[in-house]
Order: structure tokens, then C-alpha cells, then sequence
């Protein structure tokens, strides 16, 4: 073996060596922070089992929506996180299926926008907060924030009104946050996908049986019906709001809807076309999970709809078409307080946060 062949040979090993040290190095560094943050060690962490809440099943009441599903849900896995870092504002553990990165050092702009463009594949919105150590508070980090943050979470919305967010999506964003964790020597934690699936399915089911709508209706006179322009003006005359999806809405104070009016008939009331409409009657509803104070909108939308009737020359009754007595507004009350105390055990409180989420 020659003089230049041995030179080489040492060379290469000195190179690999090299590497292999530094490695060990990141690696060690990685064990340091973690283990200091947490008093766990890293394996520790890996190992931990996302934790499950009981399931409370309920009956439905009050003609429950079409369009939720008949299965099952309930709290997910608990947010990955190291000790020490505060809350997320938005992200919740119930709602949310929530994988995170934790790196020792922080993970590049480039970085942080694929991590964007990989989760984008799985076709389902999501949100991906950076923690910023020099205001100590978690921050939206955008695909194009240009941010640089050591700790990232990704969070997932599990169920809406649209259905549940299946397993092969949440995989793709696993996907997504491992390739970017490996990419940057970092640790990567997805919860479960199937205890994550279960939890969507009782979550889902649960939300079936109080998304409840509590509806009355305004009814033209035997062949008579109801001028366009007419609704309109004493719509707006109550306080309604005309918005671009044709319907028109009662706001509180803070501009969220208490109630709806919409036509009784398929034609919604669009500006262009209300003034050639005619309908046999109008509806009034009150989406009972997103408002806060059921029964003071309640009685604000049949005072409303009274008001309405008397103005249109029609009748207020329910959608049997008979006319509302005390008796039925009474046991429409009663199952309305069953609801509101279903949500308050659940800590869904209508009107809030959760339930706004949930409930859209």
C-alpha cells in the first residue's frame, strides 16, 4: 500500500469519526435540554401514553341535525409539551388532535415552511404555533412568518358540523412533523391515530345529541303569502341583518348571531331578489350550542316573531303548523335547560369558545 493510499485511508477515518462524534454530541445536547426541562429523560418522554377522559353519553332532544353521524367521542391525548412552556392559546386538548417538535436548536424559516407544505397534503386545516423564548409566549407561526422557533406544535380540529377529521389526514400531518423533526435532529411526538379516532368518533356522537336548532314559524293566511320587501322592512325595522348567505340575522352586542330569520320556502332572501320574492311563510331559529343565553334569546325571538306575525298579518306556530300556546313555549324551556346542563357537564358552555368551535 502506498504512502498516498495510507494518507487517504487515515483521512477517511478521521472524517467518519468526525461525524460520528458530532452526532453523539447533538444527541447528547437534545438528552440535556429535554431531561432539564421536563426531569424526564428523552425516552421517558417518547414512551408516555396520551391520557383518556370517560365517555358521557346523552340522549338527544329537540330534533337533533341531519348531519351529524351516529357514532361515537370524547377528550384526546393531552397537548405534547415540555415543562415550563406556557398554555396555547386556541389549541385544546378535547378538540384537537396536537403533535409537536422540540429542537435544540431552532428550526429555520425554510424549515418551519415545509413543515407547512408537507401538512397542507393532508387536505384538512390546521394551525402551527412557534414558542418565543424571548417573550415567553407562543406565537402563530405562519408558512411564511419567517419565524425560528426550538418548539413547534401543529394542531388538528378533530370534529365540526362537517364530520369528523379521519385517520388518514391526522397521518399525513404525523408525517409531516416527523420528516421535519428528522430533518432538523429534533423530537417529534404524535399522539395515537387510533386512540385519537376513537376520541373523534365520541366527541362527534356526543355533539350529535345537543346540536339542536329550536325553530318557529310565521304563516301566510290560507292562499295569501308574504311580500319580499315587505319581510325585509320589518325585518331590519327589529333589528335583522341581511347577510350575503340569504338569511337575516339578529346580533348581540358583540355582533354574534342570536337567532335567524329565513325564508320557509327553498329561495333564500338575496338583496337582488327580495324584491320580486313571495313566500307562504317565514322562519325564526336559534342554534341552540352557540348562544350563550339561551333563554333570554329564546323569549327575544318569540317576542320577535310575534312582532313579526302581527306586522305580516300571519300566525307564530311551530312546525306542525299549530299555533304556540303556553304549554308548548313551557316544555320548549324545560328541554332547553336539559341541553344547556348536558353541555355545562361537559364544560361546553354554549356561547363559548369550545362550543363556537365545535359548532360551526
Amino acid at each position: 500500500m502506498s504512502d498516498l493510499q495510507v494518507s487517504l485511508l487515515a483521512i477517511g477515518v478521521i472524517v467518519v469519526g468526525g461525524v460520528i462524534a458530532f452526532n453523539w454530541f447533538q444527541q447528547w445536547r437534545l438528552r440535556q435540554r429535554l431531561e432539564h426541562a421536563t426531569g424526564d429523560t428523552l425516552e421517558d418522554r417518547l414512551r408516555e401514553e396520551p391520557a383518556r377522559g370517560p365517555s358521557v353519553r346523552v340522549e338527544p332532544q329537540l330534533n337533533p341535525r341531519d348531519a351529524r353521524a351516529e357514532a361515537a367521542a370524547l377528550p384526546s391525548a393531552d397537548t405534547p409539551s415540555v415543562s415550563g412552556l406556557p398554555a396555547i392559546p386556541g389549541f385544546d386538548s378535547v378538540l384537537d388532535y396536537i403533535a409537536g417538535i422540540d429542537s435544540v436548536e431552532p428550526i429555520s424559516a425554510a424549515g418551519l415552511a415545509e413543515l407547512h407544505t408537507r401538512a397542507a397534503a393532508s387536505g384538512v386545516r390546521f394551525r402551527v404555533a412557534g414558542y418565543n423564548p424571548d417573550l415567553g409566549e407562543w406565537q402563530e407561526a405562519g408558512r411564511l412568518s419567517g419565524g425560528r422557533y426550538a418548539h413547534l406544535r401543529i394542531a388538528v380540529q378533530l370534529v365540526n358540523r362537517k364530520g369528523i377529521t379521519g385517520q388518514p389526514a391526522l397521518a399525513k400531518i404525523c408525517e409531516a412533523v416527523r420528516e421535519c423533526a428528522a430533518r432538523f435532529s429534533a423530537a417529534a411526538h404524535c399522539p395515537d391515530l387510533e386512540a385519537a379516532d376513537v376520541q373523534a368518533r365520541e366527541l362527534d356522537a356526543y355533539c350529535a345529541e345537543v346540536d339542536i336548532a329550536i325553530g318557529v314559524n310565521v304563516v301566510a293566511p290560507p292562499e295569501g303569502s308574504f311580500a319580499g320587501t315587505r319581510i325585509r322592512m320589518l325585518a331590519e325595522g327589529a333589528g335583522f341583518k341581511l347577510e350575503p348567505d340569504g338569511v337575516f340575522h339578529f346580533p348581540d352586542d358583540a355582533r354574534q348571531t342570536l337567532f335567524t330569520l329565513d325564508n320557509h320556502e327553498p329561495a333564500p332572501f338575496l338583496p337582488e331578489q327580495i324584491k320580486h320574492l313571495t313566500t307562504s311563510g317565514v322562519t325564526l331559529l336559534l342554534d341552540v350550542p352557540r348562544v350563550a343565553d339561551g333563554f333570554g334569546a329564546l323569549d327575544l325571538m318569540l317576542k320577535t316573531g310575534a312582532q313579526l306575525a302581527a306586522g305580516l298579518g300571519g300566525t307564530l306556530v311551530d312546525d306542525n303548523r299549530v299555533p304556540l300556546s303556553e304549554n308548548a313555549v313551557g316544555a320548549i324551556r324545560q328541554q332547553l335547560h336539559s341541553i344547556h346542563a348536558r353541555m355545562e357537564a361537559r364544560g361546553m358552555s354554549p356561547g363559548s369558545e369550545r362550543a363556537l368551535r365545535l359548532f360551526s
